[in-house]
């Protein structure tokens, strides 16, 4: 009898284990949604030396704020978690705080840029077109020397979008041991956007592109990406050439690079919480190293052999990391290369160009007229007027006066995807949305 009740008694034992830990796997699952840490967060720290210009409050989650910051985003096991962190209610947490995402699934996204010298209007053009067309709220982290903040506040306050953007502004810094190494990388501010996910630290997904980028369908369209990424992938780039007879990397670098053609960065997707996390593979020690440890190193070794900065630099690790790498096709990274030689962009030539990147300064002079038309448009739009007759008519006349250049001979890929974007917008502010 005594037997039968020891039995009983460890199978309940491990009844009870089994739960537990199945409800902290459950719990961690929930919580990395959609990329792997706390991205549903209220408004975030501002880090030391940032200047915080809001342009709209973000409404904070109340309710969730039970467990401390490094709660459940970082578990293992709840038994392994510090005494100060969390209790033993860090299951009944989770289920809360997953209870209170569901009836509130309005997700912030996180995009960030860097600018410098003659780039406010390029940016601001920029920011523009990611409002036009984006469904869910955005927050913009922009990194700008000094004398542009009062500039970029005086823009952005008078920005309609009430409830829809917020913003934060920091100055340009680097690691103050090696500050003069970094600034003297490719161009003055080129190489902030590798400590992004060393200063945003309680961002778990960013969206970073270069002030030449415009948006000509909603952020939240590359912003699904993330939800896509395997378990081992950390950020998501396209290719930098389709045609290999004309790439560079593959012709010309003096340094590992990714795949074939190699990767651009001006359009880079990011789960910055596994960024921070992974231990990357490299050809300096037989150590894994990781982001904040990597970096130097690597500038150290490689700094008379790169030509592009810190694009080379992400080349370099992620040849050696390349299962941390997803490849979005190139309409999402579409630059002249694509078009000044022919069109070789085929997934833009089905769909059209979902971001465009105007390279090599295309938006200020008149050696890619198709390029200047679309940005031209953009920037002279007046929000609130009808996108049809104000943006994309008059965009298309313009467009049919480049067609003796190549990439104006294939304009209808400038305007298809942006066709799309205005008719689905119309057609969910018809239904209330």
């Amino acid at each position: 009898m005594r037997r039968l009740a020891r039995v009983a008694l460890l199978c309940l034992g491990c009844a009870v284990c089994s739960l537990l830990y199945g409800l902290s796997q459950l719990a961690l699952s929930l919580e990395q949604e959609p990329g792997g840490g706390r991205e549903r967060q209220a408004r975030e720290p501002v880090t030391p030396g940032a200047r915080r210009q809001a342009g709209s409050a973000g409404r904070g989650e109340a309710g969730t704020g039970r467990c401390k910051n490094l709660s459940v985003s970082f578990w293992n096991s709840y038994w392994m978690l510090p005494s100060d962190v969390c209790g033993m209610n860090c299951f009944w947490e989770a289920a809360f705080r997953y209870d209170y995402m569901k009836t509130h699934p309005s997700e912030k996204m996180h995009l960030a840029v860097v600018a410098c010298g003659e780039r406010l209007e390029e940016t601001v053009t920029m920011l523009r077109s990611a409002i036009i067309f984006s469904i869910k709220p955005l927050h913009f982290h922009i990194f700008a020397e000094d004398q542009l903040h009062e500039s970029f506040k005086d823009i952005l306050e008078e920005f309609p979008y009430e409830g829809k953007v917020n913003y934060t502004l920091y100055p340009i810094t680097f690691p103050s041991e090696s500050a003069a190494e970094w600034k003297k990388l490719f161009k003055p501010c080129a190489s902030q956007r590798l400590f992004l996910p060393l200063i945003l630290k309680n961002v778990d997904s960013l969206l970073y592109v270069d002030t030449d980028i415009l948006f000509l369908r909603p952020v939240d369209d590359i912003w699904s990406f993330l939800r896509k990424f395997n378990s081992t992938q950390i950020a998501a780039m396209a290719p930098e050439h389709e045609e290999p007879r004309i790439g560079w990397y593959n012709r010309f670098a003096r340094h590992p690079y990714y795949g074939v053609t190699g990767i651009n960065s001006g359009v880079m997707l990011m789960n910055m919480t596994r960024i921070r996390r992974k231990y990357f593979k490299n050809d300096m020690t037989p150590v894994r190293l990781q982001w904040g440890e990597i970096l130097m190193p690597l500038l150290k070794k490689y700094k008379l052999n790169i030509t592009w900065g810190d694009q080379d630099l992400l080349n370099i690790m992620f040849f050696h990391n390349p299962e941390s790498l997803y490849v979005f096709p190139c309409q999402w990274n579409y630059r002249p290369d694509h078009c000044i030689y022919g069109s070789n962009c085929k997934a833009a030539e089905e769909e059209g160009i979902f971001i465009l990147h105007g390279n090599r300064g295309v938006y200020h002079d008149d050696k890619q007229p198709t390029f200047r038309a679309v940005y031209e448009a953009i920037k002279n739009y007046s929000f609130g007027d009808d996108l049809v007759h104000s943006l994309l008519q008059p965009l298309e006349r313009e467009l049919q006066k480049t067609t003796h250049t190549y990439c104006g001979r294939v304009y209808k890929v400038f305007i298809k995807q942006l066709t799309k974007s205005i008719r689905d917008l119309y057609a969910r502010r018809s239904k209330g949305r």
